[in-house]
């Protein structure tokens, strides 16, 4: 049998515009995406120990993070917008040969991406006494919610730095070290809350400055590989002004902007939808925050293939190869859709396990296997979605799936949940999440295939 090309290699061939067959292209995304995928299971994982280690504490201690879980993916995905707005550029540039302007827009993501988390932390610590009450919490919980969303608001320049460092080096196609820091982070994630929750009996406090620390070393690490290390983007040596330029910032906040207007308005529809469920009683929040946490299992495998496909639509597009482009699109969403499908087959069998780790409180493992049965359904279609928006993000084209995304979520889940909830209680927001998340990924699925987002992609003489 022919042995299998390593990725750098391949992915050498989009630049150099070398013609590549189907096997060729198939194990090119399966090699940029098995690093991502294990680092995101294992992220998955090492979080899910981390909620059972909260879980353990009781259904206030859940509560407490899951009534404030929503706004830290809120600012979360603010960062990775601001992150993305540059790391495509890049993309873009080595895509096309030129490793200079790479890092001339790695400089000055730096200085924007630094300027921008200070922002966010600020906000974040600002509003954090009052936070637990918007959303509807008691004041049996407002305490714990409040500390733990404070720290963790104070921790986003670490998240931040991690985050831009590892995109930036996803996109140049190195997925090994992002995704292996990636997994220690997670591995310090849970020694460092065993510490501060147990040991120091800190509790829900503990949870975030765990947390935290864990980001903090990632990130030193993270920084390292990108800016000493890394064969393409390194700044060792090579001398510039890291001074943000007007065509930099204004590319990336065209790209950046609509998915960060997408994450304000989705975590927007999240915190509706928890404030949806708050009504429903502390069980309700405990068993509706970890059962997200077990399905991020299923869905984990669909963003690690969705990096993938940035990676080679962003570099796709750089190299102008049109048809290549497309090609490597619709192989991605075929692997995606596929892994996920047997990922909900696997949650839909043993959700009732899965919720016994999270939690020992019985009403809560019962409520939260209902809902991840529900949940199964709809994990093909999820997995369209995730992977489909993870092409489009590579080729710079994120205003369309912004508003397709936002309107779903707006106008499908919310109108559904509001109306459901009311007389099926949790069974019945999970039901909305359902039917939305499929309505999503056939919308995705049917602008892949008859948009007309490659129309501007130049074809390469």
């Amino acid at each position: 049998m022919k042995k299998v090309k390593n990725s750098e290699l391949l992915l050498s061939y989009i630049r150099e515009g070398k013609a590549m067959t189907g096997r060729e292209k198939l194990a090119l995304i399966t090699q940029l995406s098995i690093p991502s995928i294990l680092a995101q299971i294992s992220a998955t994982v090492m979080f899910f120990i981390d909620a059972s280690m909260v879980g353990h504490l009781g259904a206030k201690a859940s509560a407490a993070i899951g009534l404030v879980e929503t706004t830290g993916w809120l600012m979360g995905g603010l960062a990775h917008a601001a992150s993305l707005g540059f790391s495509v550029q890049v993309a873009h540039f080595i895509g096309a040969n030129d490793f200079e302007a790479a890092r001339r827009v790695l400089r000055q993501s730096l200085i924007c991406c630094l300027i921008w988390s200070l922002m966010m932390s600020t906000i974040g610590i600002i509003i954090s006494p009052f936070l637990p009450y918007w959303l509807g919490g008691s004041a049996e919980i407002a305490h714990d919610a409040s500390l733990y969303f404070a720290i963790f608001a104070f921790c986003g320049i670490f998240f931040q730095t991690e985050g831009l460092a590892g995109s930036m080096l996803k996109c140049s196609g190195n997925m090994k070290i992002p995704s292996v820091l990636n997994i220690c982070m997670c591995l310090m994630d849970v020694v460092f809350n065993y510490i501060f929750i147990y040991v120091m009996n800190l509790g829900v406090t503990g949870a975030a400055i765990g947390t935290g620390l864990a980001m903090l070393v990632t990130a030193c690490l993270m920084l390292y590989f990108l800016l000493v290390k890394s064969k393409m983007l390194s700044l060792k040596g090579r001398p510039g002004s890291f001074k943000p330029r007007i065509d930099t910032v204004s590319t990336a906040i065209k790209i950046g902007a609509p998915m960060g207007l997408q994450h304000m308005l989705m975590g927007g529809a999240q915190i509706v939808s928890t404030l949806i469920v708050a009504p429903l009683g502390t069980i309700a929040i405990a068993a509706h925050s970890l059962a997200i946490t077990v399905e991020s299992l299923c869905y984990m495998p669909g963003y690690g293939i969705a990096e993938a496909a940035t990676t080679l639509v962003g570099q796709g597009i750089g190299a102008g190869q049109k048809l290549l482009t497309r090609s490597f699109a619709r192989l991605s969403v075929g692997l995606g859709i596929s892994v996920m499908t047997v990922m909900g087959v696997l949650m839909w069998i043993f959700a009732p396990q899965l919720m016994s780790i999270m939690s020992p409180v019985e009403e809560v493992i019962s409520l939260g296997t209902e809902v991840l049965r529900i949940e199964a359904w709809a994990e093909p279609m999820f997995a369209a979605s995730i992977v489909v928006n993870g092409i489009f993000i590579g080729a710079g084209d994120t205003l369309i799936p912004a508003a397709i995304s936002l309107c779903s979520m707006w106008f499908v889940r919310l109108t559904l949940a509001a109306g459901l909830a009311p007389k099926y209680g949790l069974k019945g927001v999970w039901t909305a999440m359902a039917i939305e998340l499929i309505f999503r990924g056939c919308c995705f699925l049917t602008r892949l295939f008859k948009g007309s987002w490659t129309e501007k992609l130049k074809v390469k003489n």
